[in-house]
């Protein structure tokens, strides 16, 4: 028979375990892609959508709001994503002898033409996520600070069923 302070010691051990184990078994920052595949993602991403006068695909958060979709609503995509960034990192090592993400500019892309003309499918689904993730909603974890917003002059749009009343007055805005 366990009585209740050895059932609560128990119940703290199994409690202090389980989160140690979750916490060493994280393979990166994000949720879903592991660093490597960030390394990989960040340099198609930014084939896609390079850096000028305004901030390149990455660094307007477009692998976060992947990484979220990859967890919630685009969880089908995980398989596609693993093997279709892995297979980018083969053609990479074929082409150059390196990874992609330690390639040079000219080529990343190069080897991201290789990989739109070889595997079609991936790349037109990274292609589409990162348009979403670009020009879609901030509150999705891309489009940080609305910069594609603010790019195409467009004011930040309200959310559906805010922002509509002036709850002071009880009149519309």
């Amino acid at each position: 028979m366990v009585n209740r302070r050895e059932f609560m010691s128990v119940g703290a051990l199994a409690g202090a375990a389980l989160a140690a184990s979750t916490t060493a078994c994280r393979r990166s920052s994000y949720g879903v892609l592991t660093e490597a595949e960030v390394a990989t993602l960040t340099v198609l991403c930014d084939q896609i959508i390079p850096a000028d006068d305004y901030p390149s695909a990455s660094q307007a958060g477009v692998l976060t709001y992947i990484d979220h979709q990859l967890m919630g609503p685009y969880c089908r995509h995980r398989r596609a994503y693993a093997s279709g960034l892995k297979e980018a990192n083969l053609l990479a090592r074929a082409r150059s002898g390196i990874d992609l993400a330690a390639a040079s500019p000219p080529q990343q892309l190069e080897i991201v033409t290789a990989l739109e003309r070889e595997n079609q499918p991936f790349f037109d689904l990274v292609r589409n996520h990162t348009m979403q993730g670009y020009y879609g909603s901030p509150r999705h974890g891309g489009n940080r600070d609305a910069i594609s917003w603010r790019m195409l002059g467009l004011d930040e749009p309200p959310v559906r069923g805010r922002a509509q009343y002036d709850f002071t007055s009880g009149s519309k805005s």
